[in-house]
């Protein structure tokens, strides 16, 4: 089965260039890794890690806070293009991170707002890996700080790294040492 990643970030606000660029060039090394891009379905960067799987070749499922494609397109202005399959929740903006982020084998964060966070939290609660598009601003920056405030193991691992290529290297390598389910970790006997 292939390796489902996640990409959680701003779907709205200024970026500069540069961030966008990271972005595009994590979906490509999601694609070029084999991998299943996951996104919220969203504008912003995790679009534009959309455009660069699409450009990789890649296979991008979008989890929609809407509850058909009038409202994903409509009410939630979020992109069809570049998705080869989108998953209508109905659950609105924050009901759709529970089921975006379950879908993840890897969750990466870049950049964000308090939607990130939300998924950020998600995540790290449930145990999953994380990775971390560090020299992105918002939440990415400030992932750290959070973790040593919660004081809270849940067995989740998180890895970080400003280079889109050796991020999604490492995941890949830290997960497949690992066999993860339902938020929790099993490791492999050797």
């Amino acid at each position: 089965m292939k390796i489902k990643i996640g990409v959680m970030g701003s779907a709205g606000g200024k970026t500069m260039k540069r961030i966008r660029q990271k972005a595009y060039q994590l979906g490509k090394e999601i694609a070029k890794h084999d991998c299943i891009l996951i996104t919220g379905g969203c504008p912003g960067l995790p679009y534009e890690s959309v455009k660069g799987a699409k450009a990789a070749g890649g296979l991008v499922v979008g989890i929609s806070p809407g509850l058909s494609l009038d409202e994903h397109i409509d009410k939630y202005n979020s992109p069809v293009a570049g998705h080869d399959v989108l998953i209508y929740t109905g659950s609105g903006l924050m009901g759709r991170e529970i089921t975006g982020i379950r879908t993840c084998d890897i969750v990466i964060i870049v950049g964000g707002r308090s939607g990130t966070l939300g998924e950020f939290s998600i995540a790290y609660d449930e145990g999953r890996l994380i990775g971390v598009l560090m020299g992105t601003g918002g939440i990415a920056r400030e992932i750290k700080k959070i973790i040593k405030i919660i004081k809270k193991p849940t067995g989740s691992e998180v890895v970080y790294n400003p280079d889109p290529k050796e991020l999604v290297e490492k995941l890949l390598e830290v997960y497949s040492k690992e066999t993860r389910f339902r938020g929790g970790i099993v490791r492999e006997q050797t």
